[in-house]
Order: structure tokens, then C-alpha cells, then sequence
């Protein structure tokens, strides 16, 4: 048996070294399923990116509508919001007299 092994050693080690190179290529930290996965966790963190980005635009036009020129439209839709002042589905109707009064 060791006459066996002797003579197909560099087989043997030519077979180990590929199984571990392939063990490695699927399967190790630079692997294929790791690199899909970093991939899809890089996905995911670019939508997050993107959310918030929106949400510190949106955060940011509102602050500048109470602080450099105040917008009383917004005061309005705030105090609705937060005091519950009006009914949720409500309609606003605005009259307007075009009229030409004589």
C-alpha cells in the first residue's frame, strides 16, 4: 500500500490542492456565495441610502419652511396633524367671489 502511495503522490497531491482551491472558490471568504451575499447586502444598503437621503430632503425643506420664510399653509398642516384639529378625510372647499358687484 505505501509502494501504492509512493507512486501516485503527486496525484494525490494534485487532487487535494484542486478540491481545495474549489472548496475555497465556493466557499471561502472571497468565495462565490459570499460574494453574491455581499452583494445583496450592498443592494439592500444603497435602497437604505436612497430612503434616507429622500427622507433628509424632505426633513430639510420642511425645517426651511419654518424657518426662513414662514409658510402658514405648512403651520396649518402641522397643527392638523399633531393636535388632531379637523377630521382625517376631510375637504377644504374655497370659495371664491369672481363677481362683479355693481
Amino acid at each position: 500500500m505505501i509502494d501504492k502511495l509512493k507512486k501516485n503522490y503527486f496525484i494525490l497531491i494534485i487532487t487535494f490542492l484542486i478540491i481545495y482551491f474549489f472548496f475555497n472558490l465556493l466557499e471561502g471568504n472571497r468565495g462565490l456565495i459570499s460574494y453574491f451575499e455581499k452583494k445583496d447586502f450592498y443592494n439592500k444598503l444603497e435602497i437604505d441610502q436612497k430612503e434616507l437621503s429622500e427622507k433628509i430632503v424632505n426633513l430639510e425643506h420642511k425645517n426651511s419652511l419654518l424657518t426662513d420664510n414662514i409658510d402658514l399653509d405648512f403651520i396649518e398642516i402641522l397643527i392638523r396633524e399633531k393636535f388632531l384639529f379637523g377630521k382625517e378625510g376631510e375637504t377644504t372647499y374655497i370659495i371664491k367671489d369672481n363677481g362683479k358687484k355693481k
